[in-house]
């Protein structure tokens, strides 16, 4: 089974579903260990609900975001993680942390990317205009938003949607496609070459 870290800052809707979705019966993951770096935030009292081990590192107590992410990646390196996923966790990670585990992090950002990376992206896509946007999961690089996409799913932006409206659907589809896509890379199923991913899934 492959164990899998979350790291988050927020609310925790996205690792609320990924533990919903991967820690049953059968599954071939298992979110073991949360990561945050905001202390107090909502996901803290998610993960302890979902019996899943906390860890709390304030960005805030560190000098540099190499010393910060060194923190982190000792903290995730002690449990013998295996994939990392990036849900709501509102920090670029370095190539400090990007090297300590290669091809092993990926992030789920609300958009179809290359549209609208970084902040915002939903309101990007309400003042832009487009008739579709969507979600993309994807493996992380040093850019914003760059690395090798894995999975995408469309939604449709309709004339009465505001921001709010539209992040409702947004998010719900992000709920659907990221623990897929955690399940897909820990049976193997994933394959990246260069920048092309290739994802089997189980019928």
């Amino acid at each position: 089974m492959m164990r899998v870290a979350v790291l988050a800052s927020g609310s925790g809707s996205n690792f609320q579903a990924l533990v919903d979705a991967i820690n049953v019966a059968g599954s071939a993951a298992r979110v073991e260990l949360l990561v945050c770096n905001v202390p107090g935030a909502k996901v803290i009292e998610r993960a302890q609900q979902a019996g899943v081990e906390v860890v709390v590192i304030d960005h805030k107590t560190f000098t540099s975001r190499d010393d910060f992410d060194r923190a982190v990646a000792a903290a995730i390196n002690e449990r013998k993680i295996e994939l990392v996923a990036l849900a709501g966790y509102m920090r670029l990670v370095t190539p400090t942390f990007l090297a300590a585990f290669p091809g092993r992090v990926i992030n789920i950002h609300p958009a179809l990317l290359p549209s609208f990376p970084g902040l915002h992206a939903v309101r990007q896509a309400i003042e832009k205009g487009v008739r579709v946007t969507g979600v993309t999961v994807h493996f992380v690089d040093e850019g914003t938003d760059t690395g090798p996409i894995i999975a995408q799913a469309a939604v449709p932006v309709f004339a009465t949607d505001d921001e709010a409206s539209l992040a409702t659907r947004v998010h719900a589809e992000e709920h659907k496609l990221y623990p897929r896509v955690v399940q897909a890379i820990a049976r193997g199923q994933v394959t990246l070459e260069g920048r092309r991913v290739t994802m089997r899934e189980s019928p």
